[in-house]
């Protein structure tokens, strides 16, 4: 099996570099490495001149504007004919198992379209990266917070109450380290790319399960995953982009009744409840991120309406 691998840069800084290392020291037993293709949307933080001198198939694409997560992933694709293609984070680091584990599970169940593997945070502990497949009522309830109040027993759709020990059928795992099998990515005709961040992977897996493929989590193969990357230094655009892609998502797979509970809770009832925490905590910082979030997003729902 040959395995192409985008990595989507933006100001990444030397995560993209250390990214890039850990791949080049991984074993490659099981399949062949096409193209490594880096798709640099607009960064201005010279993460890319530290790209040079590594002995990788590499192929940098430069974007001259941000285009987004999901379409610079679609971008890169292009690039390659491998069986498999590899969407990784740039702060993602990979053992040296990690990508032949994966590889080769995919490639011994043929109906696996999907495949991630156990991502650790720096202290080791392995994060809560698959989901279900969300439900209007999931989304409702993480808008109104039911699911954070002492003692909670509310699920959405995140499967945070599930340790994570076990290799298993799911319905999501989350884009830092994103496994598919080329013939499914051209077939479903990559990511949706109105979604610009957050959730477009959410949406290919849903959309996979419909045409009948599996999805896996690996949790005997293992990479670390930095988590939050270069939006934790841009909270209120983050909150946008998160927030305007549960409303996307929602109007996508929801019948009106649903897409509607989910807008409403969404724009009118989580902005309550959001400062309302912040303020609570004496968190002048988050409040105002919230509320710079807020403008943002009821400014796009205006004019999307």
């Amino acid at each position: 099996m040959t395995l192409d691998v985008v990595i989507v840069n933006w100001n990444a800084g030397p995560q993209l570099r250390a990214c890039l290392e850990s791949m080049g020291s991984s074993r490659t037993d099981g399949f062949t490495i096409g193209k490594v293709v880096v798709v640099d949307n607009a960064s201005t933080d010279g993460s890319l001149a530290a790209v040079d001198g590594l002995d990788l198939p590499l192929l940098v694409h430069r974007n001259a504007e941000n285009r987004g997560f999901a379409a610079a992933c679609n971008q890169g694709a292009v690039f390659g004919s491998g069986d498999a293609i590899l969407f990784l984070n740039p702060d993602a680091r990979l053992y040296p198992d990690t990508m032949d584990d994966a590889v080769c599970f995919l490639a011994s169940h043929p109906r696996a379209g999907v495949c991630g593997v156990a991502l650790e945070g720096d202290r080791g502990a392995v994060q809560r990266s698959c989901c279900r497949a969300p439900s209007a009522g999931s989304f409702v309830v993480k808008a109104l917070g039911l699911d954070r109040l002492p003692g909670a027993r509310v699920r959405t759709y995140t499967m945070d109450e599930w340790p994570h020990g076990e290799t298993r059928r799911v319905d999501h795992v989350i884009g830092a380290f994103y496994l598919v099998r080329r013939t499914v990515f051209e077939a479903l005709a990559g990511f949706d790319e109105r979604f610009f961040v957050y959730l477009e992977d959410l949406d290919f897996s849903v959309r996979a399960a419909a045409a009948g493929w599996e999805c896996w989590y690996l949790a005997s193969s293992r990479a670390y995953h930095g988590g939050g990357g270069t939006s934790e230094r841009a909270k209120d655009s983050r909150l946008f982009y998160s927030l305007r892609s549960r409303l996307q998502y929602a109007s996508k797979h929801f019948g009106p009744g649903g897409a509607a509970a989910v807008w409403f809770s969404t724009l009118v009832v989580e902005p309550v409840v959001r400062v309302g925490a912040a303020a609570a905590r004496l968190q002048g910082a988050r409040i105002g991120e919230t509320l710079q979030g807020y403008l943002r997003l009821w400014a796009w729902a205006v004019n999307k309406r």
